[in-house]
């Protein structure tokens, strides 16, 4: 296995397939020859090996991979024969046969824009997984189920549009609002992907799209921050900081106070 933003790989989306191929060639077999071919939603945690990358002995090559083909043809072949075993068409007009066969026969997974960037919805791993940012950790929905809203089956999440990733400020100590931060809202995973959250949960592959439809591209909405508890919660602690800052009452002394104590004998 190799990580996601293994610099001495390069990169390459096919057919909602990730090839891997390793910058660097050496005559022979060797282990930097590898072309590695992941599934989308299951990289970079499960990969096929399709073999060597032998076009190496015209000497070493910079940042051109070679035998791309080769992967290629055998993503050609794993879709062909994934088309044979879910040739199963949606009875109901509405469903978007185009989208239907891109998602099902095709493996290509869907997408959201959040603030300009495109992330994949990968219900396989959790997560928004955003594109062409293998440095960035991407949104998983375990981590902000606490930001969900049922009635609405929507989340709402404050999020850092530089690294791409989902952050919480420090809600204890918040004053102001904050300027590297928004927030946004988007649907669930069952409704930004109805078919991976069919095939993770088994359901039949159709289950409740007579209703929902098919989408495969989706766009976030960005919510001012009047609009979220974060700005009711900004006021409160202001308050409780004004309050701690005050100084405390100083009592008048009782008549008792100022008299003398009187020792016993």
């Amino acid at each position: 296995m190799i990580k996601k933003d293994d610099p001495d790989y390069i990169f390459e989306e096919y057919k909602g397939h990730t090839i891997a191929s390793h910058k660097n060639n050496v005559v022979g077999k060797d282990i930097n020859n590898l072309i590695i071919v992941y599934r989308s939603d299951e990289f970079p945690n499960h990969g096929y090996i399709i073999g060597l990358d032998d076009s190496k002995l015209s000497g070493s090559r910079k940042s051109v991979p070679n035998n791309i083909d080769d992967a290629k043809s055998y993503i050609d072949w794993v879709v062909g024969i994934q088309q044979k075993k879910e040739e199963i068409k949606p009875t109901n007009n509405i469903v978007d046969q185009e989208a239907y066969d891109l998602r099902v026969n095709k493996g290509m997974l869907p997408t959201i824009a959040i603030a300009g960037h495109t992330f994949y919805v990968d219900i396989r791993m959790d997560m928004l997984r955003p594109k062409d940012d293998f440095l960035s950790k991407g949104i998983v929905f375990s981590d902000i189920a606490n930001y969900y809203d049922e009635d609405k089956r929507t989340y709402t999440i404050p999020y850092n549009p530089k690294t791409h990733e989902f952050q919480e400020p420090d809600y204890r100590n918040i004053k102001e609002l904050p300027k590297d931060l928004i927030a946004v809202r988007f649907p669930s995973e069952r409704l930004l992907d109805r078919i991976g959250w069919n095939r993770h949960y088994g359901f039949e592959l159709t289950h409740g799209l007579d209703k929902q439809g098919l989408k495969l591209q989706f766009e976030a909405k960005q919510i001012p921050w009047e609009k979220t508890f974060l700005f009711d919660l900004i006021k409160s602690n202001r308050k409780t900081e004004k309050n701690l800052q005050k100084p405390e009452a100083k009592q008048e002394p009782t008549q008792s106070q100022n008299k003398p104590k009187s020792r016993k004998m």
